[in-house]
């Protein structure tokens, strides 16, 4: 599996905090490397490009990746019209535009999960045995544990891909109970501080509110989120130096039209005309099988299941001031 270093075009591995009354390095600034796990909420290109499209290669095909402030580009691998959650976090209160530093590292992949998923694609375990080999080899060094952060982001791929659903309940106890245990393996690789993802609404998705023409929330879906969550943090409640970045909250506000001024709330940017079908997919003479807006920032959704660079911006800005407390506390 390829494993993305930070580069200037794919900021967000690293953050820059702006740490109050505390002096690093000459300034008030203090770097922390930051390491990604999980799928495509913080992939940031880790997805091989191949020639053709498909629903796990369309991230570096248009539309994907072409629409920043307006202007159009090239696709990045990212699944949005532009940056995603692992960038948005980055730049949280970064005192240089864009900033990047080079030790840190993402190794999620889109579509991953806690189990094997039909794509085989690696789970978050075996994402984990990646960092671990990085750091016995010593890629990885103890200088960039030191003062390290890693973001696990699941977000449901277990579930979509589930085909007995008579125990829901006890298969999402063993998801989270999975997501715990791997964060515990990232501690006792010397992790300092591990960000974790809750369940966002997923029935709020345009994935499962298009049968409702984008009008209503599946509540059935919204329920899983929620079983998801409660037991999430009481597998995570006596781990220390966690923290679960509220995304059901940031996320529902938001749609609710509470938490932002996006026009746009459960309408995809980007929406295939088939059911079935994806953002970028095409016909055999190359005939666009979507549609696509020309104001992303307008839209919480770029596609059917992932939200746009100004849908993460407004996410990340309400859990923006709980995770630099606890960036910053000990």
């Amino acid at each position: 599996m390829k494993v993305s270093a930070s580069r200037l075009a794919a900021c967000g591995f690293s953050l820059l905090l702006l740490v109050t009354g505390v002096e690093c390095g000459g300034g008030k600034y203090h770097w922390y490397t930051m390491f990604m796990f999980g799928d495509s909420f913080v992939d940031t290109g880790n997805l091989p490009k191949t020639g053709g499209r498909s629903p796990l290669s369309r991230q570096w095909h248009w539309p994907y990746g072409t629409f920043n402030g307006g202007r159009s580009g090239n696709p990045i691998g990212r699944f949005s019209n532009y940056l995603v959650q692992s960038d948005v976090i980055g730049s949280v209160r970064s005192g240089i535009k864009h900033y990047c530093d080079p030790s840190g590292m993402t190794f999620a992949v889109g579509g991953a999960g806690v189990y094997d998923v039909p794509d085989r694609l690696p789970t978050l375990a075996q994402q984990i045995c990646n960092f671990k080999r990085l750091i016995k080899d010593g890629t990885i060094s103890k200088w960039h544990l030191a003062d390290s952060v890693a973001l696990v982001a699941i977000s449901g791929n277990d579930y979509a891909h589930a085909t007995n659903s008579s125990d829901m309940i006890g298969f999402i106890r063993n998801v989270t109970t999975e997501i715990a245990a791997n964060v515990k393996r990232l501690q006792k690789l010397g992790v300092k501080k591990v960000l974790v993802n809750d369940l966002h609404p997923v029935g709020c998705t345009p994935w499962l509110s298009r049968t409702t023409n984008y009008t209503v929330c599946d509540a059935r879906g919204n329920m899983a989120a929620t079983f998801h969550n409660t037991y999430l943090r009481k597998s995570l409640a006596n781990t220390r130096n966690v923290h679960i970045l509220d995304l059901n909250t940031a996320f529902t506000k938001i749609l609710s039209g509470k938490g932002s001024k996006l026009q746009h709330k459960l309408t995809p940017c980007c929406e295939s005309f088939d059911p079935e079908g994806y953002c970028g997919q095409r016909g055999n003479k190359s005939e666009r099988l979507y549609t696509v807006c020309t104001n992303p920032d307008q839209y919480f959704y770029w596609d059917s299941v992932h939200p746009t660079q100004a849908g993460w911006e407004a996410v990340m800005k309400q859990l923006q001031k709980p995770m630099l407390h606890f960036l910053t506390h000990n």
